[in-house]
């Protein structure tokens, strides 16, 4: 399945984007995302720690860890980049599924 991501324009997402095309084994963690640790970290100057995070947003989490979201929740934990979120999120619980998945991600 295929789901279109609208990215921010900031340092972090431009760093994200010229690591694309990648294909990442995504680990579950808290019934709620998907995350992976990159193979470099990404510029994260500047953090945030949101005070709800919406299924579908992806993020990065302590300058080396994808996140992608899928469930939404309020949240407690700072250090969140925001690189962009799924346009348009139907589905996209069920297609990554339980535990581990690998998830391609790219420009195009």
């Amino acid at each position: 399945m295929t789901f279109i991501a609208g990215m921010y324009d900031n340092a972090t997402t431009r760093a994200f984007l010229s690591m694309l095309p990648m294909t990442v084994a995504m680990s579950e963690l808290n019934g709620r995302e998907k995350f992976c640790k990159l193979q470099r970290a990404l510029p994260a100057a500047s953090t945030e720690k949101p005070a709800t995070i919406e299924a579908g947003e992806i993020m990065c989490w302590s300058s080396d860890s994808l996140v992608l979201f899928y469930r939404s929740f309020a949240n407690s934990c700072g250090g969140y980049v925001r690189l962009g979120r799924i346009l348009d999120g139907a589905g996209l619980e069920g297609a990554l599924g339980t535990g581990e998945v690998p998830v391609t991600f790219s420009p195009e």
